[in-house]
């Protein structure tokens, strides 16, 4: 087995002047990377890197390899399991977020090719604001054990932030319209193969 590799982490500058030197992999969902990507990147989403290793690695054989998602989190995870099967690779400082909040160029796929779709955050945003308000309601309405389901997400979000890690955004990503059509998914292999 080889020795785990660390990954480099380099600044919206950095990566945007060498971004030609590198194969691009955004870890989001469909949903988010149809929402802008940056130049060149191929959608391999966070739960099916492990798929994507074969191709991975052969591409870091022929150039480095550069990870990406919304503000660094996932990209950092992807990075670290890479490293833990050998592949070299780097991951972007806050993500797609600060790459556009310095005006830099985003993709957008034609509307033919996209499935409309919100970010992870937002749907995290939504589903746990509609639970604790449902909570909230059920306790004022039926019964007011009802409103331990709020405290419930309250003390989900208060680990999330402490762990920078989200359950909720596991489970969301897992429904049907965050999940990769096969022939996308299998698209952005062959993409990933010749290259």
């Amino acid at each position: 087995m080889t020795s785990p590799l660390a990954p480099i982490v380099l600044e919206t500058g950095q990566a945007g002047a060498r971004l030609h030197e590198f194969t691009v992999i955004d870890v989001r969902t469909p949903g988010e990377y149809a929402s802008g990507h940056l130049p060149g990147a191929v959608n391999i989403p966070l739960d099916h890197v492990r798929r994507a290793l074969p191709e991975l690695r052969h591409a870091a054989e022929r150039g480095d390899l550069l990870v990406v998602c919304a503000s660094g989190a996932r990209s950092e995870k992807a990075c670290s399991l890479l490293a833990d099967e050998g592949v070299p690779a780097a991951t972007l400082a806050g993500g797609t977020g600060a790459w556009a909040s310095e005006g830099r160029d985003l993709q957008r796929p034609s509307a033919r090719d996209s499935r409309a779709g919100w970010s992870m955050e937002r749907q995290v945003r939504f589903t746990a604001g509609t639970v604790v308000l449902l909570g909230l309601a059920l306790g004022l309405l039926v019964h007011p054990a009802f409103q331990l389901i709020a405290a419930g997400i309250a003390a989900g979000l208060v680990f999330s932030a402490v762990t920078d890690t989200c359950g909720m955004a596991v489970v969301l990503g897992k429904l049907p319209h965050n999940r990769p059509r096969p022939a996308t998914l299998d698209a952005a292999l062959a993409a990933l193969r010749g290259r």
